[in-house]
């Protein structure tokens, strides 16, 4: 294999407390070594012989961003709506069907060429790691079409058949479900990790979700739930019953809720751009925080609701309005994001963990919040292959 040492980094954020101060594992005049695509060493500046070597000239590195929520494999655009949305219309699920209709009509190729331009884009942005849905095509041969496309970017593929109703099977929502637990799961589990369920008014209720989870966990794929998002309802507590690993979007959650997530394993993933982009409040980061639970911040980067690939503009967000501050914010879109995909191997730079680092241009984390807009990434590092920017 061959070896790479960042060197001369200013401020390292290794995200594990015993190899530097407070919880973030700070160290200062520090060099991670990395042998093929894993972490073998973090230590002091100078003195490490490596293969090549990433002069970090004093700045800040962080670990790669993992975005734990994403629908990077559809087609069309959906800048209307959104134009619509800023002008008063309030956001709907149904605007998906706007989508499924783009992206049957799309070829494979098509869809692998856009989604690597999304993943390539996210990756400028320092995003190293992303889990990828489905949920745009929303039947049988175009969700395992999805479902392989998002393959080739990614192992945390996530089959989102119920995402909603489609049109041809409106009034039959039963029916649909019985689909996507029987052919539309058999066709895509062989490609997936996960299986997640829109659990909300005008999508699916808790029963129809809670059948679709079920029969994603007989087939041997993880849970992951969207809910709570437009209303309080019966998603987070869904989740936590199941086990899930993530409850996504918990924009209204009840006391109750936030109980359910503090005393369980289910990560609470908020998702910030999505409510600046539909004016939802945002969700209340601190009192679950505060109450224990573990929370994650992913992009949600989607046609519809979301379509962003900056991490950092959701931080910024969830420092501002979120109330989170900075190093809480951080530890969310990197070790969050791992958890919330029940990683061990992401989202920190120890020895074991892969290479996956961002070297800001910028001296101090701090500056992902302190300068919005600003883009900050100088070099990513991504299964130990180096990408200037």
């Amino acid at each position: 294999m061959t070896s790479l040492v960042v060197d001369r980094i200013g401020l390292l954020v290794t995200n594990d407390a015993a190899l530097g101060a407070g919880p973030l594992g700070l160290r200062r005049d520090a060099a991670v070594v990395i042998d093929g695509d894993r972490i073998v060493a973090v230590g002091d500046a100078g003195g490490v012989s490596a293969d090549n070597r990433v002069d970090a000239a004093g700045r800040c590195v962080i670990p790669g961003f993992v975005d734990s929520h994403t629908h990077l494999v559809f087609a069309g655009d959906r800048a209307d709506e959104f134009a619509l949305r800023m002008a008063g219309r309030e956001y709907e699920a149904g605007g998906i069907r706007v989508t499924t209709a783009a992206t049957r009509a799309a070829s494979t190729d098509a869809l692998a060429q856009l989604t690597a331009a999304r993943r390539a884009e996210a990756r400028r942005a320092g995003i190293t790691h992303v889990e990828i849905k489905s949920g745009y095509a929303l039947d049988v041969d175009g969700e395992q079409r999805c479902c392989e496309v998002a393959r080739g970017f990614t192992d945390d593929v996530t089959f989102l058949g119920a995402h909603v109703v489609p049109e041809e099977y409106e009034g039959r929502a039963d029916d649909y479900v019985a689909l996507v637990c029987g052919p539309m799961l058999a066709a895509c589990a062989p490609s997936c990790r996960w299986i997640d369920a829109f659990c909300e008014t005008g999508a699916f209720d808790a029963d129809q979700s809670r059948a679709v989870l079920e029969a994603g966990a007989r087939a041997g794929l993880g849970l992951r739930v969207h809910a709570n998002q437009l209303a309080a309802g019966p998603g987070v507590q869904l989740a936590v019953e199941l086990g899930a690993a993530s409850a996504d979007h918990c924009t209204f959650l009840t006391g109750a809720d936030v109980d359910a997530l503090a005393g369980s394993e289910t990560v609470a993933t908020l998702l910030p751009a999505t409510d600046f982009s539909t004016r939802q409040p945002y969700p209340d980061a601190r009192r679950l925080l505060a109450a224990g639970a573990t929370v994650a911040i992913a992009t949600n980067c989607n046609p519809g609701s979301s379509y962003t690939t900056s991490m950092s503009f959701c931080l910024a967000l969830a420092v501002r309005d979120m109330r989170m501050t900075a190093e809480e914010a951080l530890a969310a879109a990197t070790l969050g994001g791992a958890t919330a995909l029940r990683r061990a191997d992401l989202g920190r730079i120890t020895a074991g963990a892969r290479a996956d680092l961002v070297v800001l241009d910028a001296p101090s984390y701090t500056h992902l919040v302190y300068r919005p807009g600003v883009p900050l990434v100088h070099t990513v590092v991504e299964e130990g292959a180096v990408h200037t920017l």
